[in-house]
């Protein structure tokens, strides 16, 4: 089950981009860290993140929450079944998410990813 799907900004200036995405956009802040989360205040699956330039290489393009630790668990399973190159290892985070990225097969890194109970 997919719960949402997450776009990636660049994040050269984060307060910039936070007062863009706050102020114009009317967003809201859900987390600043480690990156910048923003929520739609009237669809909290709309949401736009905002990690520091470089702090994940490769950079995902976009993620996709699955809905559950055991599906993030399944897809790294069928992707590596299926060959895909995973960038990014099958990996427990600290802020309570359970994450992988691969690459599809144009070259585009995603972050599958699920929170953690």
């Amino acid at each position: 089950m997919i719960r949402r799907v997450v776009a990636y900004a660049g994040g050269d200036d984060l307060a910039a981009s936070r007062d863009f995405y706050v102020g114009v956009m009317g967003f809201e802040v859900a987390m600043e860290d480690p990156v910048l989360a923003l929520t739609s205040p009237t669809n909290p699956t709309a949401q736009v993140l905002i990690p520091a330039r470089g702090m994940e290489n490769p950079a995902p393009r976009f993620g996709i929450d699955v809905g559950d630790p055991e599906a993030v668990d399944a897809a790294h399973a069928e992707a590596v079944r299926r060959g895909m190159r995973v960038v990014y290892p099958l990996t427990d985070e600290p802020w309570g998410v359970r994450r992988f990225f691969v690459e599809d097969p144009s070259g585009t890194v995603i972050n599958v990813l699920a929170h953690l109970a």
